[in-house]
């Protein structure tokens, strides 16, 4: 054995004794640690010859890298919806590390960590009130989420017509229809190969984001009876804004599609009594996104795929590993790795776990239900302020807003963002709403 790592495991306490100490000043520090980059280089050490061993390769670290590493993980990290990390989560992410579980089977050969994923998903859907028709998968986040539901989507296109695609490729076109789809929805759609350019845009309604359900169903009409996916908003980037997910499930009855809802993190509105109208419906969708490192407050990277569970077969296969023998029938054999793409597995669902058993249904209802109070007392700011105005109005927990100053919006804008990102105090992204410069403000932490 190397002899460098021969001395760290013999001091493996030790070294992990130092990362928790790392990890707590982190943490006590994160208030005041910068939220956008300082500019300042570093200098990037070589690969040694002989190496340094953990403990001097942590002083390195600290020297180098740690005084750049930012507070994304802080209160005052407005941007991208990026979630913090509850302390419960940190403790289940730290065990999956150590653990080190490729999370498969569930057939009862001993793997708990897939039966602890499968038990996951069934405490999330009773936390978003779903129904236990739904199968959830663990992936790295909202672009795999969608990847996986949109896969699904197209083979089940492609059974409709006859096809397998999964097997046989695109033979025909697959029609795709939404409002104001996610770009990670796009991304999926153009590595799916059916084309990003390739999507329906239905308008929406006047002065929001939520698709016009008129002309959404004159659109459904031009159908024909083929088969098409529908990608609905259950919470938009901009303004948090939701399609009427109660009257699409009514259109649901009437036309042959596949539903296919992104709440990425809009979904989380469900643990609030106050906002869970907004998701009226969305039970009867064929599959759902929700990103787990937003409002669950999870380490990155972390989200999940619900899909029905008569969708079942189709979904095996999209993702079987067909040519696997050795893994036996992917039907009668549950394995998560014929449920999504990928096959090597983090055991994601353990941080998840922790936190969901660490705070309940009531900690993740007031996580929600402050973040929206506290978003609505900055939009109260904004408009009682001589300088900004909302652009929309504060539906939930982002806050997008802009100058008062019609003219040089733009320029003005960036001079903000340009000073907030010299001070590293709060950290906002700009964005553009009908056609408006704006700034956005995402709290979720």
């Amino acid at each position: 054995m190397d002899e460098l790592l021969r001395q760290d495991l013999n001091q493996l306490e030790l070294i992990l004794s130092r990362t928790q100490q790392f990890s707590v000043e982190y943490l006590e520090g994160i208030n005041s640690r910068r939220v956008s980059s300082s500019g300042n280089g570093t200098s990037l050490p070589a690969l040694p010859a002989t190496g340094f061993g953990a403990m001097e390769s942590m002083n390195v670290f600290e020297k180098q890298f740690y005084p750049n590493i930012l507070a994304s993980s802080g209160p005052r990290y407005w941007g991208f919806v990026t979630g913090g990390t509850t302390p419960a989560a940190i403790a289940g992410d730290w065990l999956s590390t150590v653990f080190d579980q490729n999370t498969q089977s569930a057939n009862g050969n001993g793997d708990s960590s897939a039966l602890l994923e499968m038990h996951t998903a069934e405490m999330l859907l009773d936390l978003f009130s779903l129904p236990q028709e739904f199968i959830g998968a663990f992936v790295s986040g909202a672009t795999m989420s969608n990847f996986t539901g949109l896969a699904v989507a197209r083979q089940w296109v492609g059974q409709q017509k006859g096809i397998d695609i999964a097997r046989d490729g695109m033979k025909s076109s697959v029609n795709v229809i939404a409002a104001v789809p996610h770009s990670s929805a796009i991304k999926a759609l153009a590595m799916l190969g059916v084309g990003s350019n390739n999507i329906i845009l239905v308008p929406t309604i006047v002065d929001r984001e939520a698709i016009d359900l008129a002309k959404l169903e004159a659109c459904m009409e031009t159908m024909a009876g083929e088969p098409f996916i529908l990608i609905s908003s259950a919470g938009t980037v901009n303004t948090v804004d939701f399609d009427d997910l109660n009257q699409i499930s009514f259109l649901k009855q009437r036309y042959n599609f596949w539903w296919h809802i992104d709440a990425a993190f809009g979904g989380f509105a469900a643990c609030s009594p106050a906002h869970q109208h907004l998701l009226a419906g969305w039970e009867s969708a064929d599959s759902i996104t929700v990103d787990f490192h937003k409002w669950l407050n999870v380490p990155y990277d972390s989200a999940i795929i619900f899909t029905r569970k008569q969708h079942a077969v189709l979904q095996v296969q999209t993702f079987q590993n067909s040519n696997a023998p050795y893994l036996g029938d992917p039907m009668q054999n549950f394995n998560y790795l014929n449920y999504v793409p990928e096959n090597s597995r983090r055991f994601r669902a353990l941080p998840a776990w922790f936190t969901l058993m660490a705070y309940g249904k009531k900690g993740y209802q007031t996580i929600v239900e402050k973040n929206i109070h506290l978003a609505r007392v900055l939009g109260q700011q904004l408009e009682a302020s001589e300088k900004f105005i909302l652009v929309s109005p504060v539906r939930l927990n982002t806050v997008c807003f802009t100058t008062k100053e019609p003219h040089n919006r733009s320029s003005m804008i960036e001079t903000i963002l340009g000073q907030l990102r010299i001070e590293g105090k709060l950290f906002v992204t700009p964005t553009s709403y009908q056609g408006i410069s704006c700034i956005r403000a995402a709290l979720v932490n």
